[in-house]
């Protein structure tokens, strides 16, 4: 089976309600792309990258189709049959630019997974449930009202809930913190994501004001050497998320005893391939850690509910999904959704959707025949 054509399409997504915010930025809107892939026996698969705008990681939209554009014309008439030779192949036509070799990785799995006739959870080394916890993030907000909502999704299921805080007060912040407790008590388990935009005195300050509420504490500072200096000066476990930037920041996290657990995104580590790694890199070491992304769609979706259903329960913190945050699905026959605070894993085979015909419109760009 080889790639006998891969088409690049582009989708706007916008946010529910109005506006994302966290402690870097606020989205109204996100720029996806998208990456259909052709054989020549007929089959397509899917892949998905979506930054959050242009400030939460080094990742942005148009770099995305950039990097697409270096890598696609040296893929087309490539066997797909070793992900490895794949992935030598992309690095051999661009170096970095994982979040955008995710999106063919996504596909390549995907157009396996139909090949082999089993879902792309069983590529990455078997499924140990049907069923993935999610995760809600509550953004920036007046304490009161994120205290409101987080009863809510306590309510429609979700066991686990994300505060976000920074970039205001830290007044603000403790307040939030201390009325979602309220609110919500031992019936959910509580992260606390500063997004990198505490420094370390106020991390300190912050964890000290709340140290009687227990939360894991998400990324609160920008580097990962001001993160380091926070062990043993605080009494919240940390967790990492924008710093773990590729495998080998994993890895220094690990070995170097920085982080208690993950905040994993399937496309800034480079794709599932890569995520498998740093996944079995956690459990050696028993580290807890979520699966989940930036932004997107059904695709982003059931490549991160895959990967979540490979982790061993007691180390899973969930999986994130932007479902709640914006309107209808690529594949409505066969939605990524989250019920009851769960995530179905999708049993077709490869990732289990499939975008409806001429939805994203004409092809933005095409390579090969």
């Amino acid at each position: 089976m080889r790639i006998d054509q891969i088409n690049l399409y582009t989708t706007r997504l916008p946010v529910k309600g109005g506006v994302y915010r966290m402690a870097s930025d606020e989205v109204e809107s996100l720029d996806s792309t998208l990456l259909e892939i052709v054989t020549d026996h007929g089959l397509t698969g899917w892949g998905e990258t979506c930054p959050v705008g242009p400030l939460y990681q080094p990742h942005h939209a148009l770099g995305a189709r950039a990097a697409i554009a270096e890598i696609a014309p040296g893929l087309v008439g490539t066997e797909i049959a070793s992900i490895r030779l794949l992935t030598k192949r992309m690095d051999e036509r661009l170096n970095g630019h994982g979040y955008a070799k995710a999106a063919f990785d996504m596909a390549f799995l995907d157009l396996l997974g139909q090949q082999l006739g089993v879902p792309v959870s069983t590529l990455l080394g078997g499924a140990l449930t049907d069923r993935v916890p999610a995760y809600y993030s509550l953004i920036v907000g007046a304490p009161d009202e994120t205290a409101r909502i987080a009863a809510d999704k306590l309510k429609a299921g979700y066991l686990r809930l994300q505060v976000k805080i920074s970039g205001r007060s830290l007044e603000e912040d403790v307040a939030t913190i201390r009325k979602v407790w309220e609110a919500v008590g031992y019936k959910a388990r509580i992260a606390v994501d500063g997004n990198r935009g505490l420094t370390v005195a106020s991390a300190i300050h912050l964890d000290r004001l709340c140290e009687a509420i227990p939360f894991v504490f998400e990324q609160p500072c920008n580097t990962m050497d001001e993160v380091a200096t926070l062990k043993g000066r605080v009494t919240h476990p940390i967790y990492l998320d924008e710093n773990t930037e590729d495998q080998n920041a994993v890895l220094k996290a690990i070995s170097q005893g920085i982080a208690d657990g993950f905040g994993f995104k399937v496309t800034r580590l480079g794709g599932l391939t890569k995520m498998t790694a740093v996944r079995d890199l956690c459990a050696i070491r028993s580290l807890p850690h979520s699966c989940d992304d930036a932004w997107g769609g059904d695709i982003i979706a059931a490549a991160c509910v895959h990967l979540a259903a490979t982790v061993e329960p007691c180390r899973m913190e969930g999986a994130w999904i932007a479902q709640e945050y914006i309107d209808g699905h690529f594949d409505a026959k066969n939605p990524v959704v989250i019920e009851k605070g769960h995530i179905a894993v999708p049993q077709l085979p490869g990732l289990g959707v499939k975008p409806e015909a001429g939805m994203f419109g004409k092809a933005l760009v095409t390579y090969g025949s």
